[in-house]
């Protein structure tokens, strides 16, 4: 549902910073020793019910770990190629910085769940967890990817019990990963037992993806159209993004890691692969279906160019450099806003 005068404010974070090979993510490149040190995005996302008043508070992305040592062993053994690496200023600080706590954040929503992305979860102990499909079985190991040491994953990363996978893009309803987790209805309200589903539950749970312009699949989260997480398959299992409507009007694309460099945004360089160094029979890439991130980068570039029914849209990537210099000087950050 669309209403005209619904809107979220949307803060952006400092989450610390690391460094990028720019050979693993761009070709062709003239120097393949080039590096670039880009931030690791996070984002408040604030909005009022207009009966209640109620403001709901959500982040998008975590960063990186204010401990890099509390990452897994093959976690810190990749980190090791990504210096200077630093998970300082953390959400927690940013958050501060604007008289909010953790205590203060309903949801967080993970983009997906790489290592430069989830930060650390347990800083959030009354916050529910939202992540795409997919994203559990890449957690638990029963799905695995063999497209390069960035794809490693933790087990015990998040809390089951306050944890909502989306359901796959074909219109099931969403499940609380819980001891009560069957599939229901878009009318039911509580789970299979008869446990009732609490009112944090119920804003994702029975949710349909739907199309929304040229937006193939996306959940309107407060059924007013100010805020749609979009299905953004390729980078990895479970990939989302968040288009946000602003209070004049204007959108904010939130993309995540749907590129990792502008040149490929704008067709100047394309998506780069390379060998295994240990198997050099596996071609890897930064995602983990190249030709799927393909077709979601062009969607995004299409929407970036203003000519669809949402109009001027802004697109901000989870590690451009640029955009995070420019909102440091133009005052963006928490507790400012774009």
């Amino acid at each position: 549902m669309f209403k005209e005068n619904a809107y979220v404010t949307v803060h952006p974070l400092q989450a610390g910073y690391f460094t990028l090979p720019e050979r693993f993510f761009v070709t062709p490149l003239a120097n393949q020793d080039a590096r670039k040190t880009v931030p690791s995005l996070s984002f408040l996302i604030q909005h009022t019910s207009p009966s209640t008043s109620k403001i709901t508070r959500i982040l998008f992305d975590l960063g990186i770990r204010r401990d890099i040592s509390a990452y897994s062993e093959p976690i810190r053994n990749h980190v090791k190629t990504r210096q200077p690496c630093s998970g300082s200023p953390d959400t927690l600080c940013s958050l501060e910085r604007g008289g909010l706590s953790a205590k203060d954040i309903d949801f967080v929503v993970l983009s997906h769940v790489h290592w430069d992305h989830v930060g650390t979860p347990s800083d959030y102990p009354d916050s529910n967890f939202v992540v795409g499909n997919g994203a559990l079985s890449l957690l638990n190991g029963s799905s695995r990817l063999e497209n390069g040491s960035h794809s490693c994953f933790e087990p015990d990363l998040l809390p089951l019990d306050r944890t909502i996978e989306l359901h796959v893009v074909d219109n099931a309803p969403s499940s609380i990963h819980s001891n009560h987790s069957s599939a229901k209805s878009l009318t039911d309200s509580t789970s299979s037992d008869g446990v009732a589903w609490s009112a944090p539950q119920q804003i994702f749970w029975g949710q349909q993806w739907r199309p929304k312009g040229i937006l193939p699949a996306t959940l309107d989260v407060f059924r007013d159209g100010s805020l749609l997480i979009v299905s953004a398959p390729g980078h990895l299992p479970g990939h989302l993004n968040l288009l946000c409507r602003l209070q004049n009007g204007r959108y904010v694309y939130l993309a995540g890691d749907a590129c990792h460099d502008l040149r490929l945004l704008t067709g100047e360089k394309e998506i780069a692969v390379w060998s295994d160094p240990h198997n050099i029979n596996n071609i890897c890439c930064i995602h983990a279906d190249k030709n799927q991130a393909e077709k979601t980068l062009a969607l995004i570039r299409t929407l970036g160019n203003g000519g669809t029914s949402f109009g001027d849209v802004e697109i901000i990537f989870a590690h451009d450099a640029t955009w995070a210099d420019n909102a440091l000087e133009q005052k963006l950050y928490f507790p400012g806003a774009i």
